[in-house]
């Protein structure tokens, strides 16, 4: 049952290829706006607040097909990328973890917003009435303090990237070997006759991944909490 084919293999190390770069490229920008969110007020934040989680209830196709619109050889943003950097997204495997990061950032955010909330801020006061500036309260007690929960967000947004399909499938396509991650290449199988046993097998991987990844996420919160209530 578990005789993976070289195709298979591929798109496992794809997925977690793209799902690891998805999760530690948009971390550091997940921490910013989550700290933006948890400890400030500006004009418009309700407004950027559903911009940021329209992700989650949009259609994945529609994220990708705008994706493809901004980041394609003729879209406005791929056009420059590829002139001026030599870069591309489209039809390649870092379009791939594009895709995945924007439809896993809103759950990193909202996990790492609600941790930093949960510091409590008379200890932040505390060490800037000793002298501590901004970034040294931040990096010696607020990040500190929110760790679990930046971390439960990292292993939801690794999760959602690893298990994306819409919106990676309508922006980079599936490409063997270059694309095709573990959803997409599920699909393709499911199109096959006898593709039943590739399917299974790569279902079960699917499965105990996201699994461990959630229950993982799980005990970073609790760990958070019973911390919070000491």
């Amino acid at each position: 049952m578990f005789d993976f084919s070289p195709a298979e293999l591929t798109a496992i190390a794809l997925s977690l290829k793209v799902a690891t770069v998805a999760t530690v490229c948009s971390l550091p920008l997940g921490v910013a706006l989550g700290w933006l969110l948890a400890r400030t007020r500006f004009p418009g934040k309700l407004l950027f607040d559903t911009l940021l989680y329209l992700p989650l209830v949009l259609p994945p196709v529609v994220t990708g097909y705008a994706l493809l619109i901004a980041f394609g050889s003729q879209g406005p943003i791929g056009r420059f990328l590829a002139e001026y950097l030599h870069i591309s997204f489209a039809f390649r495997w870092t379009g791939a973890a594009l895709a995945s990061a924007i439809m896993g950032f809103p759950l990193m955010v909202r996990a790492i917003r609600l941790s930093i909330e949960a510091v409590d801020q008379r200890l932040e006061q505390a060490a800037s009435t000793l002298g501590a500036n901004r970034w040294r309260v931040f990096f010696g007690v607020t990040l500190p303090l929110a760790w679990p929960g930046l971390m439960a967000g990292a292993v939801l947004s690794f999760a959602k990237a690893l298990g994306e399909f819409g919106a990676t499938i309508t922006f980079v396509s599936n490409i063997p070997g270059e694309t095709q991650t573990l959803s997409s290449a599920i699909y393709g199988l499911m199109q096959v006759p006898g593709g039943e046993s590739g399917v299974l097998r790569l279902a079960v991987v699917a499965v105990a991944i996201s699994f461990a990844a959630v229950l993982v996420s799980e005990w970073l919160v609790q760990r958070q909490r019973a911390s919070a209530q000491r």
